[in-house]
């Protein structure tokens, strides 16, 4: 296979708008509800049990969805797909504007999800086809500050809708339909993508089948253990076994399948297996970050909506100069593992600070705790899923991308289920004991975070054991080199 040659800086820049604006829209579309659902569930006669399923049915559709778009993008023509996942995504958004009741929101939930769960690893793999992974580096800083301010910014924006009296929860959802729209028509005018014609194009359906049903019920049992029945329960038994012998099924399917929805010499490399371990630190700290600090400054520290989205503006900022500086010296030298142990330990030692925090810590000390979370992810989000890109031939980049993307977004969705289970536990055990609710939040949050500040040090972990990796100035690797990557060899 030849070097693919990649196109010019203002082709890059005018396929960009769309592109990111797509993954504006769905990353969006995953924390905009959370401080509407009060208002929300009220209105619709929910039940506390539908409370969670509005967010969970998402996340789960998207986890779910991710590897199999992933695959999809080596089969099929990139950009299609993009526009196919953004047509479903805008249908679920004016379903779930419209929905009449908890049941109806549920299911527009998920469809949604399914279109997120396209659009968030389709435009990294557009983006990986396009440019050359040394080069990639310098638009890196772009991405992480679109999925940080949409996913940071995601309670804000809701606070701000269901404050407004004219607006109204509904336009949670109305609001991403013009963005995708727009977006749709940016990609039609704007994405150029090298396209690798199949004649012997086989889909894996037992495998996606597997892995869409193992996910599912594992997600379903994190949802609700600990809340609807105990840890220590038949339900947990049938939920979390039925998960494993799932998923068992689905790695013994993908070694034999000829197209397989996950290629097993992926995960078997090294630089892969490393990228999903700090993946999975990165996804925790981002969504666990957005959720539980919104959270604490409401409920502990009596701030509306707004004003909690306003507040973690630092974690943003920490996010957007971190990822630009990382993204531009890593297009300059090529060198990446050294962003990725300095953004795992900042990750780190900002959950570690976090994990004192209580009902009267300074906000200022909050504040340069968050701004050295933003650093960690703006250093490390994008840059794990550059090393996979790095790793493997242009015809698997599809898979390699939705690989990291779905433990990501599996981490992220299990780790914010549990932490929230320990935050309830917490929060309960100390108003027991008397304490005031405000009191009994913040100490939980600290709780919570310093389990968070535990989980950020295995991408201290996975960033460290990484080999230096030079990241190569081609689109797709030359044969030679390809044939190693194929049998293995790194």
């Amino acid at each position: 296979m030849s070097d693919t040659a990649a196109p010019g800086r203002r082709q890059i820049l005018r396929s960009l708008t769309g592109l990111l604006l797509a993954l504006f829209v769905s990353t969006l579309a995953s924390t905009v509800v959370s401080t509407a659902l009060p208002r929300m569930l009220a209105e619709l006669d929910g039940t506390p049990t539908q409370y969670t399923w509005v967010v969970t049915a998402t996340l789960l559709a998207a986890t779910a969805a991710t590897p199999i778009w992933g695959k999809l993008a080596d089969l099929y023509d990139k950009k299609t797909l993009i526009q196919l996942a953004a047509l479903v995504f805008v249908a679920g958004s004016m379903a779930a504007g419209f929905a009449q009741d908890g049941g109806q929101l549920i299911a527009a939930r998920a469809v949604q999800g399914i279109g997120v769960g396209g659009l968030q690893p389709l435009v990294q793999i557009a983006i990986g086809a396009m440019i050359p992974p040394r080069e990639r580096g310098r638009y890196a800083g772009y991405q992480s500050s679109v999925t940080a301010v949409s996913t940071i910014g995601g309670p804000l924006v809701g606070g701000l809708i269901v404050d407004t009296s004219w607006l109204g929860w509904r336009w949670c959802f109305f609001l991403g339909v013009p963005f995708a729209l727009l977006a749709l028509v940016l990609l039609q005018l704007t994405l150029r993508l090298p396209v690798l014609r199949r004649d012997d194009v086989r889909i894996d359906y037992w495998g996606a089948t597997l892995i869409t049903g193992g996910v599912s019920l594992l997600l379903i049992w994190v949802s609700f253990v600990g809340d609807s029945f105990a840890w220590a329960s038949w339900q947990t038994a049938a939920m979390a076994g039925g998960a494993l012998i799932l998923l068992v099924l689905a790695a013994w399917v993908e070694t034999r399948a000829a197209e397989p929805v996950v290629p097993p010499r992926i995960l078997r490399r090294r630089a892969t297996a490393l990228s999903i371990l700090g993946s999975l630190a990165a996804g925790t700290a981002m969504y666990g970050a957005a959720v539980f600090l919104t959270q604490y400054f409401q409920v502990s520290r009596g701030h509306t909506p707004t004003e909690a989205g306003l507040l973690t503006i630092p974690m943003m900022a920490g996010i957007l100069i971190a990822s630009i500086v990382a993204g531009n010296s890593i297009s300059r030298h090529g060198r990446i593992k050294p962003f990725l142990v300095a953004g795992s330990i900042s990750l780190t030692a900002g959950f570690a600070i976090l994990g004192f925090v209580g009902a009267t810590t300074p906000l200022i000390t909050i504040g340069a705790a968050m701004v050295l979370i933003g650093a960690g992810v703006g250093m490390t989000l994008q840059n794990f899923v550059l090393v996979v890109q790095n790793a493997v031939p242009l015809s698997d980049i599809g898979a390699a991308s939705a690989t990291v993307a779905f433990f990501r977004s599996l981490g992220g969705t299990v780790g914010v289920a549990v932490l929230g289970a320990i935050l309830a536990r917490q929060v309960a055990g100390h108003t027991a004991d008397g304490k005031a609710l405000a009191v009994a939040y913040g100490e939980a949050t600290g709780v919570v975070f310093a389990i968070s500040a535990g989980v950020a040090l295995l991408g201290v972990l996975a960033a460290v054991l990484l080999k230096p990796v030079q990241l190569r100035t081609k689109l797709d690797m030359p044969d030679a080199v390809e044939k190693a990557v194929v049998s293995g060899d790194s």
